[in-house]
């Protein structure tokens, strides 16, 4: 037992659980679009795995994330590993592979939010100005991101059209990743600083949860105006909302880390899982 949770935490702490998220998150998009052999999905692991663990060594350096101190650096080798393969499967994608370079030019704002979400942009007299330090904006600036990287550069990389229908999936993805993003900041209600004004600290956590359910709602309505809309991908949607509302609903400021990190960011894995099954039975 000791050896599996070796193993899970290394999996969920060393941001390869986030990563596989991004990956099958990209890869509806382009699955919806009815795009094929694209490598923007490993991009984007890829990149998941360098950003979002250099945040941590970042945020850790500066004497935050106390709880994840001891284990990040008992682990540093192997993250450090992780990370060197990631540059180099970006590398390969980048300059060996049919990757459309021009893509970065849309990838660069998002990525940007994604970076300084946690990075300062600049000082203040003492005071470190990040996304994260603004109130209301950290509600929306990682979404925002994760919607445009997952939505946006998979598309514009594959010189795919931008139609309403692209517009339509963006607005649809930031309702989803909105309404789960929800059950991290209840689970951080107690320890962020209330001038973060998270959304359960603004709303309280029963009208956060009923404003997260209205938006996977919205999430799902908005599938009848797409003009490729079938009532499988109504289906597969509905069964996203439902994993998705019992995730909210079930999620409180007592709820393990593991709770958040490994079954509310599987939700785009399971998303995915359903596209490949319901697309296979065709």
């Amino acid at each position: 037992m000791r050896l599996l949770k070796k193993i899970l935490d290394f999996y969920i702490f060393s941001n390869i659980h986030v990563a596989l998220a991004g990956f099958s998150i990209t890869k509806i998009t382009l699955i919806n679009f009815g795009i094929e052999g694209r490598l923007t999905p490993f991009f984007v692991a890829f990149s998941i795995l360098l950003v979002y663990n250099f945040i941590r060594y970042y945020e850790i350096k500066k004497q935050g994330l106390n709880w994840l101190k001891s284990w990040f650096f008992e682990n540093f080798n192997k993250i450090t590993m992780l990370s060197i393969l990631s540059i180099l499967g970006l590398g390969y994608i980048s300059f060996f592979a049919d990757f459309n370079l021009k893509s970065f030019f849309i990838l660069f704002p998002f990525a940007f939010m994604t970076l300084f979400y946690a990075i300062p942009l600049f000082k203040i007299g003492k005071l470190e100005v990040s996304f994260r330090n603004f109130p209301v904006i950290k509600i929306f600036s990682i979404t925002v991101a994760w919607a445009g990287i997952s939505v946006f550069f998979p598309l514009y990389e594959a010189d795919y059209q931008f139609t309403s229908e692209v517009f339509l999936e963006f607005i649809q993805r930031f309702f989803i990743l909105l309404a789960i993003t929800i059950p991290f900041d209840i689970r951080d209600v107690e320890a962020d600083s209330k001038e973060l004004k998270t959304l359960p600290q603004i709303l309280g956590i029963t009208n956060s949860k009923v404003l997260g359910t209205l938006l996977l709602f919205g999430f799902v309505l908005l599938e009848i105006f797409k003009e490729n809309f079938t009532y499988i991908g109504l289906l597969i949607l509905l069964i996203v909302l439902m994993i998705s509302g019992l995730f909210l609903w079930f999620s409180s400021p007592e709820r393990s880390r593991y709770y958040t990190s490994f079954w509310v960011e599987s939700v785009p894995i399971f998303w995915f899982g359903f596209l490949v099954y319901f697309n296979n039975l065709n």
